[in-house]
């Protein structure tokens, strides 16, 4: 498969893991930046491949094929997260460029070995989890949006769902890291903001960080 084809698919299937869930083409081409007429020519030919289901004006969808092809390079593309990460100790926004190249250039056999030599890890430096050989991905279901975060209670920061440069920029900054505690301190539901204490310090977010930020309570 062309990496124009894995990043199309791995977009689809992204997309339809988000709350609100926007499969439009016209969403799938904006995040790939190309144009509509291009994403429609590149749906119709991978439903003739059977990786989509196309429908003119509907929502795309995967096939259980095309499903099994984005958590195979999603397999890829964390593996070569966690390795640069913990090789290379590079930035979490670093890791994640060089693995958007990395991912379409590997074998399923290097993907194995890279696999192997790391211990055979769970989640990538981002708390995503990695999928298995056969498409299964392991999902913890203690885990919680911090939007969803109940005020008055600690919780562990267990997945950083972004690759946004500014996000890792204003994460490293206040010490919000994969492990961190934090204190909800108060959610303010009207105007969808989370005011949480770390380290002693009080920090205000939005929902565009606290929807991309999940968490575990401690006990």
């Amino acid at each position: 498969m062309t990496a124009s084809i894995e990043n199309f698919i791995k977009a689809i299937y992204k997309q339809s893991r988000l709350s609100g869930a926007d499969t439009r083409l016209s969403t799938i081409a904006g995040l790939l930046n190309i144009t509509n007429a291009a994403a429609t020519d590149m749906a119709r030919k991978l439903a003739i491949k059977k990786l989509v289901h196309y429908t003119k004006y509907k929502p795309l969808t995967l096939t259980a094929s095309g499903k099994l092809l984005a958590l195979n390079v999603i397999r890829k593309h964390r593996l070569w997260e966690s390795f640069l990460y913990k090789t290379l100790n590079l930035s979490l926004h670093e890791i994640h460029m060089e693995a958007e190249h990395l991912e379409h250039l590997t074998s399923d056999f290097l993907a194995d070995e890279i696999n192997r030599y790391l211990g055979n890890p769970t989640t990538d430096p981002h708390g995503d989890p990695i999928p298995g050989l056969n498409g299964k991905i392991e999902t913890d279901s203690s885990q919680l949006l911090l939007s969803e975060a109940n005020a008055g209670f600690m919780y562990e920061i267990s997945r950083l769902f972004n690759s946004d440069k500014d996000f890792f920029d204003f994460c490293t900054s206040n010490h919000i890291a994969i492990g961190s505690n934090i204190w909800v301190e108060k959610q303010y539901d009207s105007n969808k903001m989370t005011e949480i204490k770390i380290d002693q310090n009080k920090i205000l977010l939005n929902k565009e960080f606290t929807n991309v930020i999940y968490v575990r309570q401690v006990d």
